[in-house]
């Protein structure tokens, strides 16, 4: 570090005169990034008196002499907040980690939340990313989430992540405010469902784990015994189980291949076991082939991805709860269909006509999450 990084400054103000007998604020400084000087200028209009510039100032001069931080942000806007709330949480290295790789630190992101952060992120500031922090109409914010033609959940989310960005705001020093203004936004059926969700008889489960090859049938049958998400059982390891104490312990979870911790502390408690599905985990110990994985994929190797499974296998069988119109299949049945040209079977072959009557039925959607 330089000794010109160490010095102190506050930088020069001044008053510049323009057109009509109106004014504007230059401010000189030296940017420690690249140790040359650099200027910003304000409207006289909006800051009359040299108290009220040196006021806006402040908060830029002391991020301006903090060794942490390479370059001011005079004025920043909602894109130089989601630029250093990204970098903050590194969500572009989350994203770009590649499948089978763990999470670098213990506090990190899952690989999903980064993903949905980005995407979010994206909607923001494709509207507002010009927008100043200190000039952001929260009613206007408002009337754009309600006009927005996505999803109550989708939108509950924007306006909870705009909430953590103004906190990142005060704490990244941009802002300085009292109360966050997005606490003022109202956003109506975030909790509302658009459709009810399917709900199955111990009978219709018996029909989808029986349509269903090993090792998803074993799946289902663990999944539906410990409640546990899809991300923490397909990234189960043997390690995590005590078969003599019939109890296991989550602590990891895996998302498009990324393994990283559970999402709560709670998921880490330990889960007793039923002896009949410690048995089950027996026969399938008896088949492990040199993995520590509970369920190692036979391609890579490595954890198996929740979405084929739910869309080519899970899916399917929900459609065949109900008798095929067409072929006459009883449920719990799978459809006769002449595939010509196919070798290994893929999915459940389910004819439209059947998938139609189940969408009708409500268990078009049948999925990890029924």
């Amino acid at each position: 570090m330089t000794q010109l990084e160490h010095k102190t400054q506050k930088g020069s103000l001044r008053q510049v005169p323009r057109a009509n007998g109106k004014f504007s604020w230059e401010w000189r400084y030296v940017n420690h990034a690249t140790g040359r000087g650099a200027s910003k200028t304000f409207k006289g209009k909006k800051f009359p008196e040299k108290a009220d510039i040196e006021k806006h100032l402040r908060p830029f001069v002391a991020r301006l002499n903090d060794g942490d931080v390479d370059d001011v942000i005079v004025d920043p806007t909602v894109g130089d907040l989601i630029d250093c709330f990204i970098a903050e949480e590194h969500l572009i290295e989350i994203k770009e980690r590649k499948p089978g790789d763990r999470s670098a630190r213990p506090e990190e992101l899952a690989y999903s939340t980064a993903t949905s952060y980005l995407s979010l992120c994206k909607k923001i500031s494709e509207r507002w990313g010009n927008a100043r922090l200190d000039n952001f109409k929260p009613l206007k914010f408002q009337t754009w989430l309600k006009e927005l033609p996505e999803a109550p959940k989708t939108k509950g989310h924007l306006k909870a992540l705009m909430n953590r960005l103004f906190n990142k705001a005060k704490l990244f020093g941009m802002l300085d405010f009292v109360e966050n203004p997005i606490k003022l936004v109202e956003v109506r059926g975030i909790s509302k469902r658009r459709k009810k969700p399917a709900e199955l008889s111990l009978e219709q489960f018996w029909m989808i784990v029986g349509l269903l090859p090993e090792p998803y049938s074993t799946m289902a049958i663990l999944a539906q015994c410990t409640g546990l998400r899809v991300d923490e059982l397909l990234a189960l390891r043997w390690a995590v189980f005590d078969l003599e104490r019939l109890c296991m312990k989550v602590k990891e979870g895996v998302v498009s291949g990324r393994i990283g911790l559970v999402k709560t502390e709670y998921s880490e408690d330990e889960l007793p076991l039923d002896p009949e599905l410690a048995t089950l985990i027996l026969l399938l110990k008896d088949k492990k082939l040199d993995s520590e994985l509970l369920f190692p994929s036979p391609v890579t190797g490595r954890c198996y991805h929740a979405s084929p499974i739910q869309q080519d296998w899970i899916r399917r069988a929900g459609w065949c709860l109900v008798e095929c119109p067409e072929c006459g299949a009883k449920p719990g049945v799978a459809c006769t269909l002449e595939e010509k040209g196919r070798g290994k079977q893929f999915n459940i072959p389910v004819r439209d006509a059947r998938r139609n009557l189940a969408t009708e039925k409500g268990l078009g959607s049948i999925g990890w999450h029924t």
